[in-house]
């Protein structure tokens, strides 16, 4: 069986389905999106009605199910801690995308991009009750790119942790090894965290817009900075916008390069700033607006 919900976990369940057969699927709830408010299912589900399996929207469906020395599950980011009776019936495996200890928790690749890592990795490794705590059957490193996003980062992990799992299953034993070294947590993303405030070092904040869906405030109005380059030599004034596209932050600056402005589509930095008569004292809002 497979336990997951976002695209990481559909790329997976894809080429999971070619070698192994899958019993039932259990994945978040389909959810309301755009104007509209229609439901949309997971990408897990997408995948798993498209071949034909099973899905539940509720790990309590489990308990139901007759223990079976054979059965191992898997889990992809389900969103979710497995209870310790689910555990006894079901014995499972987990995909973490980090290189455990380090980054146990909700936001692995995003907070790893916004600590600056210099590479990460993907374990497969035992579910606990606790907190991605059990022991590791597998490691697959690769390096955090300066060009890498949480998006582009989770893609390729997503498809190292798929062969990585595959050789996993392959073996005749399973036989995981203890984790070793000093944790570290990697907290669920807060919407405050999304908002720039022009406060910190154009590094840190360059890292943090890799790593999460960012935006500032000018004129009332958000802009989402969907890309950005490091200009760590650059000085001036936090939040304050220049004709070439430069945004000082407390120390250094932002070049923007891709921006969207609220209700638009994403755009050119440049062709976005053309649309103001003047960029004299053009400036982000550098207090706190994310509420």
């Amino acid at each position: 069986m497979f336990l997951g919900t976002p695209d990481a976990g559909a790329t997976v369940l894809r080429e999971l389905v070619k070698h192994h057969d899958i019993e039932l699927v259990i994945t978040q709830p389909d959810k309301r999106r755009g104007r509209g408010g229609q439901l949309v299912a997971s990408p897990v589900k997408v995948v798993a009605l498209e071949n034909g399996i099973r899905v539940e929207h509720n790990m309590e469906v489990l308990r139901t199910i007759a223990p079976h020395p054979g059965r191992i599950g898997v889990v992809v980011a389900y969103g979710r801690i497995i209870p310790t009776d689910i555990l006894q019936i079901c014995p499972m495996i987990n995909i973490h995308f980090s290189l455990l200890p380090r980054w146990r928790g909700a936001a692995p690749v995003e907070r790893a991009i916004m600590a600056g890592d210099t590479e990460t990795g993907v374990c497969i490794m035992d579910v606990e009750p606790t907190l991605d705590t059990g022991g590791v059957h597998a490691v697959v490193k690769t390096p955090i790119k300066d060009s890498d996003t949480a998006e582009s980062l989770t893609n390729r992990l997503a498809e190292l942790g798929t062969q990585t799992l595959l050789d996993v299953l392959a073996r005749e034993h399973l036989q995981s090894t203890p984790q070793t070294g000093e944790p570290t947590y990697a907290h669920k993303i807060e919407p405050q965290e999304r908002f720039v405030l022009w406060n910190e070092t154009s590094t840190t904040t360059w890292r943090r817009i890799r790593a999460l869906s960012c935006f500032a405030v000018l004129n009332g109005k958000r802009v989402g900075l969907v890309e950005v380059e490091d200009e760590p030599a650059m000085s001036g004034q936090p939040g304050l916008i220049n004709d070439a596209a430069l945004v000082f932050a407390q120390q250094g600056a932002l070049r923007l390069v891709q921006v969207q402005p609220e209700g638009k589509k994403t755009m050119n930095a440049r062709d976005w700033l053309r649309g103001f008569r003047t960029t004299d004292n053009l400036c982000f809002d550098t207090s706190d607006q994310s509420s």
